[in-house]
């Protein structure tokens, strides 16, 4: 680093310590992989803890890294109920870093058991969810605003933390879009993921079946229904299926949480009311992604730069982002950043330390020795 004449400076990235890894079942290897491989690049050692429901593949991924060298005693795998494990992890003081994806709530709760430690301040890089919207205004083509929006809220079953979870829709292209989308819905097909010809799989469980019902219940009396995928019976007999869903719903106050799963909210809205359903998003505190569709370029620029959220897509779907080109996180709810696959991803998993030499001085003194000699 430059400094005054006769001084060097050097800074060097060192690791911080222990580090936990909190996965998320929805990516169960790529996000899990994510993590631990940033933590050890860093310089940490790492005590991997996948969630609960994927824990077999996390146990492979962590065989798979020793026998390609990484010792034993620098990467340790320990499943387990995430309220037990996951809270007994995160309040050891020795712990100098955690490294989660999954709910904010479960976020929070790692925040507060982190900062109550009487103990090194520990570093948290958190992804959490998002009430993740699309934007189409008027000059949008309904037929991509239909196959975007299908794909954003129903590939995976909705269960990425990327997922469309509501349409906002102008008014002036509404009824089209809708038709449009119960048609589309109508074609899907529901069952096993490994068959090519299956659109949409389970979800994840019993307890993610429950939720989702509960909220259909919900939306059944509050909200009108826009479409039903069918269920195959002969398809879908053995396993956590839903079929997705599409409720119009007057403003987005009506829902109070993200909902994981296969079901997309439609809002619409007057051309004069952007400001409006910007503030919407905004006040619903999550900043994870969202979607714009619009041929319109001073739109697309007003949303950018009104709208707070990580991740931002324009006139495409509004998941699967590619690490290393787009990289991936939100803000305020929906996470502490830096972006997973961006550039300054791995500094938050190091510390720094800077060393200044006087070069002077140190000349000095050699020479000092050399006379003495």
């Amino acid at each position: 680093l430059p400094g005054p004449t006769g001084e060097s400076n050097q800074l060097f990235l060192n690791g911080r310590g222990v580090f936990v890894c909190i996965s998320p079942w929805n990516f169960p290897l790529a996000i899990f992989l994510g993590q631990v491989s940033a933590a050890l690049a860093a310089g940490n050692s790492v005590i991997a803890k996948p969630a609960e429901q994927t824990s077999l593949i996390g146990y492979v991924a962590v065989k798979l890294l020793h026998e390609a060298g990484v010792p034993a005693n620098v990467l340790q795998y320990l499943p387990g109920d995430g309220a037990v494990v996951g809270a007994a992890l995160t309040k050891d003081p020795r712990v100098a870093g955690v490294a989660f994806t999954g709910s904010t709530e479960t976020a929070w709760a790692i925040n507060r058991t982190l900062a109550a430690r009487n103990a090194q301040i520990a570093a948290l890089v958190a992804e959490t969810g998002g009430q993740n919207a699309m934007i189409a205004d008027s000059s949008a083509l309904p037929e991509q605003i239909v196959k975007d929006v299908i794909a954003s809220a129903f590939q995976s079953a909705g269960q990425r933390c990327s997922a469309a979870r509501v349409l906002f829709v102008q008014e002036d292209i509404a009824d089209k879009v809708v038709g449009m989308l119960a048609g589309a819905m109508a074609e899907l097909k529901v069952g096993d993921p490994g068959q090519l010809s299956t659109d949409v799989g389970p979800v994840i469980d019993d307890d993610a079946l429950k939720i989702l019902t509960e909220h259909a219940a919900r939306m059944d009396k509050e909200a009108k229904k826009i479409a039903e995928a069918r269920l195959d019976p002969a398809a879908t007999s053995n396993g956590t299926f839903f079929a997705p869903r599409a409720y119009e719903i007057p403003s987005l106050d009506v829902l109070k949480r993200e909902i994981f799963g296969p079901v997309l909210h439609v809002i619409r809205w007057k051309g004069s009311e952007l400001p409006q359903v910007i503030e919407q998003i905004n006040r619903t505190g999550y900043g994870l992604t969202l979607g714009v569709h619009s041929r319109i370029d001073d739109t697309v620029e007003y949303i950018r730069s009104h709208a707070r959220v990580g991740n931002c897509y324009v006139n495409r779907n509004q998941i699967g982002a590619v690490v290393g080109v787009q990289p991936f996180g939100g803000e305020s709810l929906s996470g502490t950043g830096p972006k997973a696959g961006g550039p300054h991803y791995l500094l938050r998993f190091a510390t720094e330390r800077t060393l200044t030499i006087n070069t002077t001085a140190a000349g000095g003194n050699a020479s000092l020795l050399t006379i003495g000699e």
